[in-house]
């Protein structure tokens, strides 16, 4: 009787737990299903697409910031995202910021932490001692470890930072889906920064907004924007007594906060390793102790110690404050189509990775060999903007009235905004081709028109046979002849 009645009690705090949890999830700007709203809309105007290059650089003490600035370009805006690449240098801290949409960022290349401070949860990273004080004693939230084919995927309004502790730059591109329906302010990617003073980042970015409003707009703002020069983080705006009385400091400190003289920008040099409390200690330490007391199997001991995640499930571990932000999307062995001849595709979307449900985002992953090429297709429910990562390739783009949009090569660097429904064709060149892409919504749909699994395939021959005026046999070979699924190998275009 006892055991029964610690097990329904046991029952009973696990359902509140679950229900608790998730309703922080609702306090969060993450809305899904039926209160969804509509992406921002624009006047799209798609006849001609280009393969796009920064709009503007800015150079930091440790790192150098390009970005492709979603007012700049009308591709960007119709698709309603933005996007930049970040090169950190070793012991290059990427300061805290936040903006007003969500964000997905992939690592091309290096090693470091991400951070995400997300509101109302614990500090649950702690060092361990008994001689320190709990005020003393280290504390913050959860901090990831990030190496290259890592996606990280933050909420509106969670602010986040990178550091490096590799020996190489870590490079990194943010995507920011402005045209969300977490975003209420504008069609604007605003980054509000809880450190530094990133006033030629932000100057350099208000004359771009200037330059991208019609003249008379900028006539009526003019004398405006003279009294609204950048003024660095968020703490600049508020007057030092505040902040003093706020933290509980005295008015030296708190002038400190407003970082008025730092001339750093956004990515600064840590004078010595940036002292945390890493995943990769406590990983190590639990690993340890488990060994030592036999519980915990040699060979996966082995295994983890080699590079795997030590992760352990209860059936309640995606609560908001647990919920998963990174996820590597290069391991070949979860390619989700693999074509030893051709290459090689992976999507992570709310199945695989939780969070996106709520961000309303899906990432994939593409990697094309030497001249093979991706399945003429279109995106049935999502614009795709693409980067590339690695090598270059040919890409086509048809749009509603049958007219080439796009016809030329996309290299290493670049970033292709493919509109929703229209149909994209992709073939590597002899060095090969692969790119990272974000499409506008958490479960996007791809409809092939080659290949096993095409629409083509699914016609019947006699329709083909109509629609086209050629023979049953053309039909028949229009249907069957390739049976590849998505990535073809090929010495054609």
């Amino acid at each position: 009787m006892a055991a029964s009645s610690s097990f329904l009690s046991l029952a009973l705090g696990s359902v509140l737990l679950f229900h608790v949890c998730f309703a922080q999830i609702e306090q969060m700007p993450l809305r899904s299903g039926h209160d969804q709203q509509q992406r921002w809309q624009t006047d799209c105007r798609l006849d001609h697409l280009n393969a796009l290059q920064p709009s503007r650089r800015v150079q930091s003490e440790a790192g150098v910031s390009e970005y492709w600035d979603l007012e700049s370009d009308n591709q960007l805006q119709c698709a309603g995202v933005s996007a930049v690449r970040h090169t950190i240098q070793n012991r290059g801290l990427l300061l805290p910021f936040f903006s007003n949409a969500p964000v997905i960022f992939y690592v091309i290349q290096g090693r470091g932490f991400h951070g995400a401070v997300i509101p109302g949860c614990p500090e649950t990273f702690e060092e361990s001692g008994s001689q320190q004080s709990q005020r003393s004693q280290e504390q913050h939230q959860k901090v990831r470890e990030i190496c290259a084919g890592d996606i990280v995927a933050a909420p509106a309004g969670v602010a986040q930072w990178v550091y490096n502790n590799g020996d190489s730059p870590l490079v990194l591109v943010f995507f920011t889906d402005i045209g969300n329906q977490a975003n209420q302010l504008d069609l604007n990617t605003r980054r509000f920064h809880i450190g530094g003073n990133p006033q030629k980042d932000q100057r350099s970015e208000q004359e771009m907004r200037q330059q991208s409003q019609s003249l008379s707009r900028r006539r009526r703002s003019e004398s405006a924007s003279e009294r609204r020069n950048p003024n660095g983080n968020i703490f600049s705006g508020f007057d030092v007594g505040l902040l003093a009385e706020s933290f509980n400091i005295d008015n030296e400190l708190a002038s400190r906060l407003q970082n008025q003289n730092d001339r750093r920008e956004r990515i600064v040099k840590v004078k010595e390793d940036l002292h945390i409390v890493s995943p990769g200690r406590i990983q190590e330490e639990e690993r340890r102790h488990e060994y030592i007391r036999g519980s915990y199997d040699e060979e996966e001991y082995r295994r983890r110690s080699n590079g795997g995640e030590y992760m352990m499930t209860n059936g309640l571990e995606e609560t908001f404050c647990t919920l998963r932000m990174r996820h590597n999307i290069d391991r070949p062995s979860q390619a989700d189509i693999f074509n030893p001849r051709g290459g090689r595709f992976t999507t992570v979307n709310n199945f695989n990775l939780p969070i996106l449900r709520f961000l309303r985002l899906t990432a994939e992953r593409g990697v094309l060999y030497k001249n093979a090429m991706m399945a003429p297709h279109f995106n049935l429910n999502s614009h795709s903007v693409f980067y590339v990562t690695r090598g270059s390739g040919r890409c086509q783009i048809v749009d509603d009235f049958g007219r080439n949009v796009f016809d030329g090569e996309v290299q290493e660097g670049q970033l292709l905004v493919v509109p929703q429904n229209y149909a994209v064709a992709k073939q590597a060149s002899n060095r090969g081709f692969e790119w990272i892409a974000i499409k506008t919504n958490d479960n996007a749909m791809r409809n092939p028109l080659a290949g096993r699994i095409s629409a083509i395939r699914a016609m019947p021959e006699d329709l083909l046979f109509n629609a086209f005026r050629i023979s049953r046999e053309q039909a028949r070979n229009l249907k069957n002849n390739r049976e590849e699924v998505t990535v073809f190998s090929t010495q054609f275009f």
